[in-house]
């Protein structure tokens, strides 16, 4: 049977790959070149954070372009988008979150990084999904590290195969805003369609911890790179719905937030 379908609560797997309800696919990307841009109104920092990348991407093909002017590097990136940011927060013409909002308009797909002295400004860039907030001068082991997770996050796919309508449907993870649980069936909301399947939100818990995924209450599971804000005691997700967070979760997701934001969640 290596490499058959078998069925697990309404939720398809193969077994060749493994034993229980989600099955990760790779695709391995093609041999474009990795385009980076960095904006900083200052040179010193534009200088160290190039000469960083050079050094750490010396067996990897890529193209690095610098900006001191926001405009420019929007101007640029509405002609050709680049595949990684590292954006100034504080700069005189445009800043860094203003120009973030332009950019995740114009693509979804383009990784983010602010350079910035203040990590307060962290949960507002989690309205542009922004990868990491790295303080200046940047940290080359730092730098690595978001380096590793852009080139981790372009050679794969992460999907769950599940059962619903009668159909084998493959999701993204990446995809997912949130799930609710619906008695003994879970409502999965994307950020394309909407699926409801028979299965157990505690399990989907447990297998999409280690990929962003955070349980603020017993009826919700959410994405925390979907997440635009918090107000009060509800999350605000990327399609505007508000859901509740459970008082003893408050804190932890908040706690959660920033440790994503500082990088502690890769």
């Amino acid at each position: 049977m290596n490499g058959a379908f078998c069925a697990v609560n309404g939720i398809y797997c193969k077994q060749q790959i493994i034993y229980y309800s989600i099955q990760y696919i790779l695709f391995f990307g093609g041999g474009n070149p990795v385009r980076i841009a960095i904006c900083d109104d200052e040179e010193i920092f534009r200088i160290e954070l190039k000469s960083c990348l050079d050094k750490l991407l010396i067996d990897t093909d890529y193209d690095i372009d610098t900006f001191s002017d926001g405009r420019i590097l929007l101007s640029r990136f509405e002609e050709c988008p680049f595949d990684l940011v590292f954006l100034d927060i504080e700069m005189p013409e445009v800043d860094g979150i203003t120009l973030a909002r332009k950019l995740r308009a114009a693509s979804e797909s383009v990784f983010i990084v602010f350079l910035t002295s203040h990590i307060e400004y962290a949960l507002e860039g989690y309205e542009v999904n922004a990868l990491r907030y790295l303080t200046k001068p940047a940290d080359p082991n730092k730098v690595k590290e978001v380096i590793r997770y852009v080139k981790d996050k372009q050679s794969s796919s992460h999907q769950i195969i599940i059962k619903a309508d009668g159909e084998d449907i493959l999701i993204d993870i990446n995809d997912i805003i949130y799930m609710e649980s619906m008695d003994k069936n879970v409502r999965i909301v994307t950020s394309k369609e909407e699926y409801t399947t028979r299965y157990n939100l505690g399990d989907f818990e447990e297998q999409l911890k280690n990929f962003g995924f955070f349980r603020i209450h017993r009826g919700y599971l959410i994405s925390l790179n979907k997440v635009k804000r918090i107000v009060k005691n509800d999350v605000v997700m990327d399609n505007e719905t508000y859901l509740p967070v459970s008082r003893n979760n408050l804190k932890i997701l908040k706690d959660t937030l920033y440790a994503y934001v500082e990088g502690a969640a890769f």
